[in-house]
């Protein structure tokens, strides 16, 4: 079992602290290791529900705030739902996917994942003007 490191950044060079999933598995699809990141996200959210969700997408019914989205009414977010928005994003290149400096490119993809794998979800934002 180890840890796997998930790090958000956008193209706009922001980037949030890293945050650890413990994976038991040496090998996973893009599409696990997106479901389970999302289903902690998920977890987190709602056993705090704070006024900003910090996540990989945008739940529905939110709107951008200061590091992450403002729900608009305070509520249990569905993590099966918040992980179709993410799989969405994802083959419609909201973020790519980097894992030792490799691009992911679809969601069956088998990643390897030895102890300290980090991976990168980089989030495409729109050039001003362009």
């Amino acid at each position: 079992m180890g840890i796997v490191t998930f790090v958000d950044e956008t193209t706009a060079g922001e980037r949030r602290p890293a945050r650890g999933l413990e994976i038991a598995e040496e090998r996973l699809t893009a599409r696990e290791l997106i479901r389970r990141r999302v289903f902690q996200e998920v977890a987190e959210y709602d056993a705090r529900t704070p006024q900003v969700f910090q996540g990989l997408v945008q739940p529905t019914d939110s709107e951008r705030a200061l590091n992450g989205y403002a729900l608009r009414t305070p509520r249990r977010l569905d993590p099966e739902a918040q992980t179709g928005l993410a799989l969405r994003a994802f083959a419609g290149n909201g973020f790519l996917m980097l894992v030792g400096g490799r691009q992911i490119t679809g969601p069956d993809e088998e990643i390897a994942l030895p102890l300290g794998t980090e991976v990168t979800f980089l989030k495409l934002v729109a050039l001003v003007g362009g």
